[in-house]
């Protein structure tokens, strides 16, 4: 359970902000497209030594960024756009992924892919973690004000500084680096939860990006803990609990959030008269 609270609370630090930017530049579900493109890579992994944590984290980075890759390629030469591209490329790993550990694996092998084991965290992963998660604020404690701006106006920071295209390379190896942490924890199929409910739940609460991602930190970090909490108490699989717990708030923010939530939206303003 510590090294649990550990890894998924480092998971929370490093991928939450992630998240904040994914939700900024309009790309949620090209997060959630890219955590399924990191399944064969995984898989293959798998194949070759097993649940081995070198050879599933090293076939799953492959594969993402092979899958951003080509996306990318086939939006700019084809009439494709990236959306239907990337969901296209996701489908494809998604069927090869499970297909590769059926090949070997049996299905509690495949749950342990598809859904992960926080609870099994061994210190290599922890580590691996801690580590992502450390890159990643180092990263975009460097790139911030240009990852904001690409944000607001890609084509302004083109045309001034000519660093757009670094800058989104950059931010999508740091996307594709903590879905692939975030699956040893939580599984291909939940790692994108910790990274976009947080995010989209903070937006609910400020406006300022550096704040959002803090506040999507805080989200994140409750969410584990909590989740860990209540699956140790009820007896519930951990990694199900964590993104249950992130939804549970993120419907709260949804009602109750300052910043565009339905009730404080519904709720008349009292205006002062004097």
């Amino acid at each position: 359970m510590r090294r649990a609270l550990a890894g998924s609370i480092a998971l929370a630090v490093g991928a939450a902000p992630i998240g904040v930017f994914l939700l900024l530049r309009r790309m949620s579900l090209s997060g959630d497209a890219m955590a399924h493109a990191i399944l064969p890579g995984a898989a293959f992994g798998f194949l070759v030594a097993g649940l081995d944590l070198v050879a599933m984290t090293l076939g799953g980075l492959a594969a993402g960024l092979l899958v951003a890759l080509l996306a990318g390629l086939v939006t700019r030469t084809t009439i494709l756009r990236e959306d239907a591209s990337l969901a296209s490329f996701y489908l494809i790993s998604l069927a090869l992924g499970v297909l590769l550990v059926s090949l070997r694996g049996s299905s509690v092998d495949l749950m342990h892919v598809l859904f992960g084991t926080v609870l099994a965290l061994n210190p290599d992963a922890l580590v691996f973690i801690a580590g992502v998660a450390t890159a990643t604020l180092v990263m975009l404690a460097l790139i911030w004000r240009p990852l904001v701006l690409e944000c607001v106006d890609p084509g302004f920071l083109r045309v001034v500084s000519g660093t757009g295209g670094t800058i989104h390379t950059v931010f999508i190896v740091l996307v594709v680096l903590n879905l692939v942490a975030g699956f040893q924890a939580l599984g291909t199929l939940l790692s994108v939860g910790i990274m976009m409910l947080p995010a989209a739940s903070a937006r609910f609460w400020v406006r300022e990006v550096s704040m959002m991602a803090l506040v999507a930190m805080g989200i994140a970090a409750v969410s584990a803990w909590l989740g860990l909490v209540l699956s140790y108490h009820l007896a519930l699989p951990s990694g199900p609990a964590i993104i249950l717990v992130a939804g549970a708030i993120h419907i709260a923010s949804i009602l109750f959030g300052a910043v565009g939530g339905l009730l404080p939206r519904l709720l008349p303003v009292a205006h002062r008269t004097g």
